[in-house]
């Protein structure tokens, strides 16, 4: 018996040196051909931006090219696919938003990946803060005055969204499940439309993303009353936090639209080390951060991937208890 069972665990021993032999190899090796940088998303989106500002900067760091490559479907998942198919040798590589990796699994059970088991966290690139938005005639100029508002009018006020899932869905969920709020949802299908509707004052707020909202709150056509994230946007200084309006329940509130890079489950540490030292040399340039702040974008300050772990494991558990105490049904 005893023999027996240490032959299993001597062949275990085996099987981890040959790994790890072999992850070196590849380490050693790496890059030895262009890199293939999936987007899960169509082009212009703002993982897509940030993968291909971030493109020639690291193919230069690596001494080989990096391709964007589009692959949207599924809300992500397609791309994600990609990306599990590929070698996990470095060479294949992933630039995506938190929809796929915390929102997602929040909202559906089914999914044909598992986001923590099947992807391997490199490095934090880049994010933008979502936009609290009135409509320019919205008795309240405050978010706590908004607040009150509508909760002295429950069901009275309209937001929009632009889709269930979407981080401006969820956004408002976070906020009403905060401040208590009952509010009429109205979906779109896009930042566009909504905002149109918001400005004109047929729904009367939203949370969007930076990109859009902001032209429309600096052309005096929406009313900006706040930002998601925990800091005032280097792009709209003058807009305050939701902590700054002094209530208790929202000193929790903070949401970044994240961009990060991701790699195959099983791809050697040492590859994975590789890339995020070269992601975050270059997240230190003030050059590429001034780039990214052409798209409305903040580049993150250097962070492991074990930091990245960190963060993707606080965010899905943000969004499960959204999801859970809004009740929130994934679309069909």
């Amino acid at each position: 018996m005893k023999t027996k069972t240490a032959r299993r665990l001597g062949g275990i021993a085996m099987a981890a040196i040959v790994v790890a032999i072999a992850g070196s190899a590849v380490a050693q090796s790496f890059p030895s051909r262009p890199i293939r940088m999936i987007v899960p998303f169509p082009p212009g989106n703002a993982s897509d931006l940030a993968a291909r500002i971030l493109a020639d900067p690291l193919g230069e760091r690596l001494g080989q090219q990096v391709v964007v490559d589009n692959r949207p479907g599924a809300t992500g998942a397609l791309g994600i696919q990609q990306l599990m198919q590929a070698n996990p040798d470095g060479h294949t590589l992933m630039m995506t938003s938190l929809a796929p990796i915390t929102v997602n699994p929040a909202l559906t059970k089914s999914l044909p990946y598992h986001p923590q088991n099947d992807l391997e966290p490199v490095a934090m690139v880049g994010f933008t803060s979502m936009m609290l938005v009135t409509t320019p005639s919205f008795p309240a100029k405050t978010v706590g005055e908004a607040i009150g508002l509508i909760r002295a009018n429950p069901g009275k006020y309209s937001y929009a969204h632009i889709g269930v899932g979407t981080l401006s869905h969820m956004t408002m969920e976070l906020f009403r499940y905060l401040a208590g709020l009952d509010m009429v949802a109205v979906p779109y299908r896009g930042s566009g439309q909504a905002l149109v509707d918001v400005a004109s004052g047929d729904v009367q707020i939203m949370w969007d993303g930076m990109t859009s909202s902001l032209p429309q709150a600096q052309g005096g056509r929406v009313r900006p009353l706040a930002v998601s994230t925990s800091t005032r946007s280097t792009f709209a200084a003058e807009v305050p936090t939701l902590a700054e309006a002094g209530m208790e329940t929202l000193t929790k509130f903070e949401v970044e639209g994240w961009s990060g890079m991701f790699a195959p489950a099983r791809t050697p540490r040492e590859v994975i080390a590789r890339v995020n030292a070269e992601v975050n040399r270059i997240l230190a340039d003030p050059t590429f951060r001034q780039r990214l702040m052409t798209q409305n974008l903040e580049a993150y300050p250097p962070r492991t991937p074990d930091d990245f772990r960190r963060f993707i494991a606080v965010d899905l558990e943000r969004w499960t208890t959204v999801v859970r105490e809004a009740k929130i049904e994934a679309p069909q």
